[in-house]
């Protein structure tokens, strides 16, 4: 039976949906206000695309929805404090996500802070809670470093850097980042992205593999792993150039946010450093190089395989 990414997106993206309501739905001790927060953000219509690795990868090493899940649900929620808090005035000063008023325009900027800092730590509750022990260590550990300062949240420094060190207006208004030159080079930029977005990415594998193998007495097998975290690697930065390319070429309703903020704010992007055409040579080498990583799993890798091919020609 041939498999369709399309409807398997939907199908997952209605299965985290309805399991992250659950999760929201017993947290009954926390203040009604940052409940409307959180859930404001982290229901918001989006493609679900990082709980679908996690459930692709639990797949593709033999394992369940159900034993991948509650891993699935806590990626979203950091991933979603991310965007809370990346949308701020002091970050990326955003208005729309996801097609929708930012946190911060909705709620206030206090609030949208805490609501950010309330799902970051539930994400690892749930994993704490709704996973067996070894398993559940061991998500936690690769969550938090994919997540953390050598993670998503070092890239976002770094990112910050080079912007405001080369953006004299910027840089004036924050004495944390002098006005330095930075480095214009691929190196630099896949650096970068490496820990931005691509730490993330990672850390979703390797807890779909967690979830589906971290109970046996071995632990997961070590060539699955490794295949799966070099696809993760090259999807990372696909997805970051289709993300700069989107910046450049689309418009705001179908990305779903602002466009065109990238080059207004002086960041290093693929099609600033390569342009346009090279950037898209460059995401496609890398496709290849993921999707060869994967297909030394077998069939059950298909849907990463396909996925990869969806996140190349994506428009938002």
């Amino acid at each position: 039976m041939s498999f369709h990414l399309k409807s398997y997106l939907t199908e997952k993206q209605n299965l985290v949906d309805h399991e992250l309501a659950d999760i929201l739905a017993h947290e009954t001790n926390a203040p009604t206000i940052l409940l409307d927060a959180m859930r404001y953000s982290l229901l918001a219509p989006g493609k679900r695309l990082r709980p679908a690795l996690v459930l692709m990868a639990s797949r593709a090493a033999g394992g369940s929805d159900a034993q991948a899940l509650p891993a699935a649900c806590a990626v979203e929620m950091i991933h979603t404090y991310s965007l809370i808090h990346d949308d701020l005035p002091a970050m990326d000063d955003d208005d729309l996500r996801r097609g929708m008023p930012t946190c911060h325009k909705k709620f206030g900027e206090a609030l949208a802070i805490l609501a950010g800092d309330a799902l970051l730590t539930l994400a690892f509750q749930v994993l704490a809670e709704r996973l067996p022990a070894k398993s559940a260590a061991m998500c936690c550990f690769e969550l938090a470093r994919g997540s953390g300062a050598a993670g998503m949240v070092g890239g976002q420094v770094e990112d910050l850097a080079w912007e405001r060190a080369n953006v004299g207006a910027r840089a004036a208004k924050d004495p944390l980042f002098p006005r330095t030159e930075q480095p214009q080079s691929l190196d630099a930029l896949e650096h970068i992205h490496q820990h931005k977005t691509g730490a993330l990415f990672r850390a979703c594998l390797k807890l779909g593999v967690w979830c589906a193998q971290g109970e046996r007495p071995n632990g997961p097998d070590a060539a699955l792993l490794q295949n799966l975290d070099l696809s993760a690697r090259n999807f990372g930065l696909v997805f970051q150039i289709t993300d700069d390319l989107i910046d450049v070429e689309g418009d705001a309703a179908s990305a779903g946010k602002r466009v065109g903020k990238d080059a207004a704010h002086g960041k290093l992007t693929y099609p600033g450093l390569l342009g346009v055409s090279e950037s898209r040579q460059r995401a496609e080498s890398l496709s290849q190089q993921a999707i060869a990583a994967v297909r030394q799993i077998g069939d059950a890798a298909e849907p990463l395989v396909q996925l990869m091919d969806y996140v190349l020609k994506r428009d938002r």
